[in-house]
């Protein structure tokens, strides 16, 4: 009986061990022909309908570059002016509400005159564009058939992604139609890949082309989880590393658009952060380099009212850990405006909590937006009053008077002599510019020569350019 007893318990513990978690039953290989004989049909057919083709169109000039030749221009004159013709692009995007709203990636829809969106059903629909935000790289249009419910993609989590887990990314690759690729999650939060303000990617080696740019990356329940926006390509085709903006960021981008705003509404920080290298671990006695170490803080912004300080050490942001700045920017960048979010600090040595408003950063002075015409080396330039807002949309920092360039026109003389969108205009020709006004005002005389104060990446540059 003692030995019956033994054997029994022996026989129960190999059972309960051979019995996998709740959480390995989800995540694990295959264990038998019949499971490899398994398809991924189920998930695109959940979400393929929602993926469509989007066909941009943007009308370019052509001219004779003999045109530009005095001598030419001499014996055989100005013969018409240069000639336009559109010139298309081609990308994916993903219906994201029936009522046809559709995210896809800014730079396939950017400078575009006219945007197309083709279903999975061959349907094209013209759209609108609602909303751009070159920030992230994302788009959001509207198909103007607003009488017919579309088939809308369901939501998925990217912060419930683990490396390893299978995804689907569906496109337009090549312009060949709608094509389906599978791999897995090949790592979460690539910080320096160099493709947008938020540097926080899932690199997957699911097959990405161009074309792929703005469709769907979905998880095995077909629901969406991310955006591919980029390849590391040294063919121009895919070699197994793509990136893909977080579904979670995504929603952000979609929030706004719904809500009826042309630009994105996110959480205004308020503080200038610094990465923390190894001498900078080692000096505040870190173990490893971790965390954003805040360099300066925003007067009256949530920051300073949080009571951060130059020098803290952001190491948490609701319990979920920072390892770097763009770690933070885009934790912090994905929370939904209103309430307030708790920051895990260390200073002087010692852990800290601060609590910080989630708000919009303000708009005053507001934009009052003007296109300037007078003939100056400005022609061509669209500029806004400086305000935080402002500096939050266009990446200005150090700033705290002047006006900002929003826009600069292609071809225009502002363009040729370089100026670019985030550059402040802080003094012309001895005048200090406060207002867009005044820089309207101060360009209508004609000047032999311009003398400008321009404010560029943190830094004060003098220029003279001739008139």
């Amino acid at each position: 009986m003692h030995r019956f007893a033994i054997r029994f318990a022996l026989g129960l513990l190999a059972v309960v061990a051979a019995l996998p978690d709740a959480r390995a039953q989800e995540r694990r290989l295959p264990s038998s022909s019949a499971e490899m004989r398994l398809s991924f049909a189920p998930a695109a057919q959940q979400a393929a309908p929602a993926v469509v083709n989007v066909y941009a169109g943007r009308v370019v000039q052509t001219r004779n570059p003999l045109l530009d030749d005095p001598i030419f221009r001499h014996f055989f004159g100005s013969p018409g002016q240069p000639r336009e013709r559109v010139q298309r692009s081609l990308g994916s995007g993903v219906i994201v509400d029936a009522a046809g709203f559709v995210v896809t990636n800014n730079h396939v829809i950017d400078g575009a005159t006219e945007v197309r969106v083709a279903l999975s059903d061959r349907r094209e629909f013209e759209a609108d564009v609602v909303l751009k935000d070159a920030r992230t790289d994302l788009a959001i249009l509207r198909i103007r058939d607003a009488r017919e419910k579309f088939p809308a993609i369901q939501m998925g989590n990217s912060d419930e992604l683990q490396i390893g887990d299978l995804v689907l990314a569906i496109g337009n690759p090549f312009a060949v139609g709608q094509t389906v690729t599978h791999g897995i999650v090949s790592a979460l939060a690539r910080t320096q890949v160099g493709i947008t303000d938020y540097q926080f990617f899932i690199q997957t080696d699911a097959a990405i082309n161009p074309g792929n740019s703005g469709g769907a990356l979905v998880d095995m329940g077909g629901r969406l989880v991310g955006i591919p926006t980029a390849i590391y390509s040294r063919s121009g085709g895919s070699q197994g590393i793509g990136f893909a903006i977080p579904v979670n960021m995504v929603q952000v981008v979609i929030a706004s658009a719904k809500g009826g705003s042309s630009v994105v509404r996110r959480p205004w920080f308020g503080a200038r952060l610094q990465a923390v290298t190894p001498d900078i671990a080692d000096g505040l006695g870190l173990k490893r380099p971790t965390g954003a170490l805040v360099a300066s803080v925003v007067n009256g912004s949530p920051a300073a009212r949080a009571n951060l300080r130059s020098g803290d050490l952001i190491l948490s942001i609701d319990g979920v850990t920072v390892d770097d700045v763009d770690s933070f920017n885009f934790r912090f960048g994905t929370k939904p405006l209103g309430g307030r979010s708790q920051l895990g600090v260390v200073r002087g040595g010692r852990e800290i909590r601060a609590a910080i408003v989630l708000e919009a950063a303000p708009e005053v002075p507001a934009r009052d937006p003007v296109v300037l015409r007078s003939r100056s080396p400005l022609l061509g330039a669209t500029v806004v009053n400086l305000s935080p807002a402002v500096a939050e949309e266009l990446r200005v920092e150090g700033y705290q008077e002047g006006v900002v360039i929003e826009e600069v026109e292609e071809g225009s003389p502002a363009q040729m002599v370089g100026f670019r969108p985030g550059d402040v205009i802080i003094e012309l020709n001895g005048q200090k510019i406060a207002q867009t006004r005044d820089l309207e005002k101060a360009t209508q005389s004609p000047q032999r020569v311009w003398r400008l104060q321009i404010g560029r990446g943190g830094q004060v540059i003098s220029t003279v350019l001739g008139g």
